[in-house]
């Protein structure tokens, strides 16, 4: 039996779908990724705030793409404050759908494990934090001032 279009539309994940927990960009990252959905056009972007001993202080999502896409990156980046580094790589693909909640179609269930993937790859992606904004744009070569 295919799960109908208003079970995959229930009450908390419109809730999550029009007003998302923590979706922006987080500006003190530590850890950053951002993937996409080729076959449907879904794009996440997760940001972690990890402290020293390994804990998720902050995160935050954007994107864009379906109800589903959405939905799912703001309860699972609700769902994954607090946890440690370990939780958050031992969270597994079933655990996100069952967060989600209802039952979704294979290719759905793409749509939803987007954000998980994503949050996996983050935590094996540290933000660069030698880099100074105030600097602008390093596209290699001589500076100017160093060109005689």
């Amino acid at each position: 039996m295919s799960p109908s279009e208003h079970d995959i539309y229930e009450e908390h994940v419109l809730d999550h779908y029009e007003d998302p927990y923590h979706r922006g960009l987080l500006e003190h990252a530590t850890h950053s990724d951002e993937g996409n959905n080729p076959l449907c056009g879904d794009v996440i972007h997760i940001d972690l705030k990890l402290t020293d001993d390994g804990k998720v202080q902050e995160a935050w999502f954007d994107g864009d793409g379906c109800v589903i896409s959405q939905a799912s990156a703001s309860m699972l980046v609700e769902q994954m404050e607090g946890k440690t580094l370990e939780e958050l790589k031992n969270f597994s693909a079933d655990e996100m759908l069952a967060l989600f909640g209802p039952k979704l179609t294979p290719n759905r269930q793409k749509c939803c494990l987007l954000s998980w993937r994503v949050l996996q790859s983050a935590v094996h992606s540290p933000v660069d934090a030698d880099t100074d904004d105030n600097e602008g744009p390093h596209f290699g070569g001589p500076s100017l001032s160093e060109e005689s």
